[in-house]
């Protein structure tokens, strides 16, 4: 189950990806087959960068966002027909999003198991004075749908992507080997760029490659080191949005209690690359304190099946800084609380790894970036059973874990 090393793709440069992404233009019903935009041919114009796309689904919210080139004012509208009929928008110390590109509206108090259609809208604002807006014209969506999660699921699918690297088209071609099978959402298990350059980037190879499926199937997502790298790496949040509005997060569907945690950096802080700018050290350490804290409450108790995902694996893996600090910080806790599952990727070896010496859980690694290494790991969870099948890229499968609930 071995695949190449993780450090030989990075002698491959992304300089001129800004380029290569303006190469041709596309029309928004485009962008499920294409990922690239022409942002020059758009200047002046109003119009959307991006389908909309689902975040932090819920029992009774579901999160929507979506990209404009102009500052706009913004709703949705949804319903549970087509008619749509109720609105709601991004509302924060009660003044709506005017002054960002990026759309984020919550809609709340929706109904368990329930299937909502929506469609965004955007007024484009020609003039923003003190006491008068002057509005343009409203570009909208088309109409799409999802369904708020059954709070007695007795059945729960996701399906993993993980160390892309900056290949938009790997979206698209591992997707296809689900084969339409139905899941509830895709985890993105970090790594998804090389590192930070811009917005374009950004769109082009993460929000318009998701559009396959995440206008009606919602993404979670959790950076890898990568993500942690360049000069837009700080305002990457801002284009996602997941629960608690954080990097590390907790969240239980159907039968399974997951934790996220956001690995950081696998170099020490004091590394001169980072120019005396990061903090990853205090941050894990947090997350230790936190990670404890969930697993003491009784949902986690309680949970037929508890896994954990995270970009950084701490064991089956180098001993870098960060690695070798998860492992002293997360280990323990892992083994004290009886996790059933982890899931990571960074090595760019794939593998599955059953319970030894070392871990007493199932142990899962995704592969790497090129073509013959790339996976898509597949998971469905019963009150009884959790099935994890991890498919190579050509479809073949790599090996499964079939776990009994212990609870």
């Amino acid at each position: 189950m071995k695949a190449n090393t993780r450090r030989s793709f990075l002698t491959k440069s992304i300089v001129g990806v800004t380029g290569a992404m303006a190469a041709s233009a596309l029309p928004l019903s485009a962008f499920a087959n294409e990922t690239e935009v022409d942002f020059s041919s758009i200047e002046g114009s109003h119009t959307f960068l991006t389908k909309p796309y689902l975040q932090a689904p819920g029992v009774d919210s579901m999160t929507i966002m979506w990209l404009t080139n102009l500052k706009c004012l913004n709703w949705v509208e949804f319903g549970e027909t087509e008619k749509l009929g109720q609105k709601a928008q991004q509302v924060i110390n009660g003044m709506l999003n005017t002054h960002s590109k990026i759309n984020c509206v919550e809609l709340k108090d929706l109904k368990p198991n329930t299937q909502y259609f929506y469609k965004v809208f955007s007024k484009q604002i020609i003039k923003f004075q003190p006491y008068k807006m002057t509005f343009g014209e409203i570009i909208t969506s088309e109409t799409y749908s999802f369904t708020t999660l059954d709070p007695k699921a007795e059945k729960v699918t996701w399906l993993i992507l993980n160390d892309l690297h900056d290949r938009p088209e790997s979206f698209g071609e591992l997707m296809a080997i689900n084969q339409n099978k139905p899941y509830d959402f895709v985890f993105l298990n970090g790594d998804m760029f090389d590192y930070q350059i811009d917005e374009t980037q950004v769109i082009n190879h993460l929000l318009n490659p998701c559009s396959l499926f995440s206008t009606e199937k919602p993404f979670l997502y959790v950076r890898g080191n990568h993500e942690t790298r360049g000069e837009f790496s700080r305002n990457l949040y801002d284009y996602y949005y997941n629960y608690d509005d954080r990097e590390y997060y907790s969240f239980q569907i159907g039968p399974v209690f997951a934790m996220v945690l956001d690995t950081g950096e696998d170099k020490e802080d004091s590394h001169p690359v980072y120019g005396g700018a990061v903090d990853f050290d205090h941050y894990r350490e947090e997350q230790a304190i936190w990670l404890e804290s969930q697993m003491k409450m009784k949902a986690f108790k309680k949970a037929p099946f508890r896994v954990v995902m995270m970009h950084i694996p701490h064991f089956h893996s180098d001993d870098a800084h960060g690695t070798v600090h998860c492992r002293q910080l997360f280990q323990p806790l892992f083994e004290k609380y009886k996790i059933d599952l982890f899931i990571a990727g960074h090595t760019h070896e794939y593998g599955l790894y059953a319970p030894n010496k070392e871990h007493s859980y199932h142990f899962a690694i995704g592969g790497g970036p090129e073509t013959g290494t790339r996976t898509l790991t597949r998971i469905e969870a019963t009150s009884k059973k959790l099935n994890l099948t991890m498919f190579k890229d050509d479809g073949t499968e790599i090996g499964q874990f079939n776990l009994d609930s212990k609870r």
